[in-house]
């Protein structure tokens, strides 16, 4: 990718560096405090805070070597809080026993208060990964104002150009500014695709891209052939262009795949995706684990709502049990806390919820605004029906549908259905693709491990109260 020349190429680099300096510092001076000024924490003797200074310091210089070596000043315009804080986590983690291996190595006796070393080290990881989410969310502030933009070009005049032309319009914080788009081999005639010009062909890659400043080159065209998409890779590398490809999204949920052989005659075996042995009883047991802290968390909030619900309708019911597909094909009850009208759908037969639908009542609008209504599920889940994350279930009417036209719909099924999944976390809920939203709960499903599971919790905190979708 072109890079700005002088001290402003480093800036934004420098300005993270001294962040996570400061607020590593801030960190173990509040832990010292904390240590020997709280009252219910007991202690022998009160250490003065230069006995420290040497530790801190040490791990003030050793930050920036292991965050880089984590990537973490790596920056990119789409970032994953819940994959920052599990960066942040490590390296802090690493700097800490690093310094405190070094620290008895010199001194042949451990002479910190272990308070003081525990707290610095929660209080660092908590407040260094805060310090990231405002520094990444003032620069996502800048770009949607116009700020610090990079040209992106756009390979491709077909449906998948046109999606991800739109997907860049929809998300202005990341400060791309499409400029045109070229044709594919076989691509239509057009001049105009979108309200940009078509800059091109595909050969042309290289004289727009310097004609015109492009910082990025999206490639749109799944299924593009291999030549051509070499030569635009070699092209786009010659001018110091990032390049990134599109993929058909059903090749990327083909099947992962085992090398065998038969007397050695190497042969490809299709894995089984299925949770199996212990896998599967570890996904259970989070389930346990997140549903039944969740309900006791909850469990006054949820009262508070059943009640209001109740007095929104006094002759409806509060919760709305409506049957969905999960595990193997099975149909089961999925709780809801009620939102429509009781009779929405006695004239129209199922169909989905729309923006601004008239059906909804005036607390269900509210409700299904933040995905409120979605919390009596967890009883799903503490019984087995469903689980904490996992593909979306689908009504009967609907699965029948899709499993006609979509290829490979029914494998969403292999796994139980989820409260929260990685298609809806990548924006995919509602009104979206069915196809995408298959691609990625097929992705899911074949990727599956505990931590992504625990990171699309954490991702869905951070977008249930954006999400454009929700309603």
């Amino acid at each position: 990718m072109r890079r700005r020349s002088g001290f402003a190429a480093f800036l934004p680099q420098v300005t993270l560096v001294l962040s996570d300096v400061v607020l590593l510092l801030a960190a173990y001076w509040l832990a010292y405090h904390a240590r020997f000024e709280l009252s219910f924490l007991p202690f022998q003797e009160m250490h003065p805070w230069r006995r420290y200074l040497d530790v801190v310091g040490l791990q003030m210089l050793l930050l920036v070597p292991v965050f880089a070596a984590h990537g973490l000043y790596r920056l990119r315009r789409t970032i994953s809080y819940s994959e920052e804080l599990y960066g942040v986590f490590t390296a802090v983690s690493i700097d800490a026993l690093l310094v405190l291996v070094a620290a008895v190595l010199v001194q042949r006796e451990f002479i910190y208060s272990r308070g003081v070393i525990v707290f610095g080290w929660l209080l660092s990881v908590l407040l260094v990964t805060l310090g990231r989410y405002v520094y990444y969310s003032l620069r996502a502030t800048l770009r949607a104002a116009g700020l610090d933009m990079e040209k992106v070009l756009i390979v491709g005049t077909d449906e998948t150009a046109k999606m991800v032309y739109e997907r860049i319009q929809q998300s202005p914080q990341l400060g791309y500014l499409p400029i045109g788009f070229l044709r594919s081999r076989g691509g239509n005639g057009v001049e105009i695709f979108e309200g940009l010009p078509v800059l091109g062909d595909l050969e042309d890659v290289d004289q727009v891209v310097k004609r015109h400043g492009v910082e990025h080159v999206i490639v749109a065209v799944p299924g593009l052939a291999h030549e051509d998409l070499v030569m635009l890779v070699g092209k786009c590398r010659a001018q110091d262009v990032n390049i990134r490809v599109f993929p058909d999204i059903f090749q990327l949920s083909a099947g992962q795949v085992n090398i065998d052989e038969l007397n050695g005659l190497p042969l490809v075996t299709v894995k089984d995706i299925a949770l199996r042995g212990y896998r599967l009883a570890l996904k259970r047991l989070m389930d346990l684990i997140f549903s039944g802290f969740l309900l006791l968390l909850l469990s006054g909030p949820m009262l508070l709502i059943a009640v209001l619900v109740k007095l929104s309708g006094p002759r409806a019911p509060v919760f709305y049990a409506q049957e969905r597909v999960g595990l193997d094909g099975r149909p089961f009850p999925m709780i809801k806390f009620r939102t429509m009208r009781p009779d929405a759908e006695q004239t129209t037969g199922p169909v989905w919820a729309k923006k601004d639908d008239p059906r909804r009542t005036r607390l269900g609008t509210l409700l299904r605004r933040f995905s409120i209504d979605e919390l009596p599920q967890l009883i799903n889940v503490l019984v087995g029906e469903m689980s904490m994350v996992g593909p979306r279930p689908e009504r009967p009417h609907f699965v029948e549908q899709f499993s006609q036209v979509i290829p490979r719909y029914a494998e969403r099924h292999r796994e139980k259905a989820g409260l929260t999944g990685w298609a809806q976390v990548n924006g995919l809920r509602g009104d979206t693709s069915i196809e995408e939203r298959t691609a990625y709960d097929l992705w899911y499903v074949e990727n599956w491990n505990l931590w992504l599971d625990v990171k699309i919790v954490m991702r869905t905190l951070f977008v249930i109260f954006g999400d454009k979708n929700a309603y």
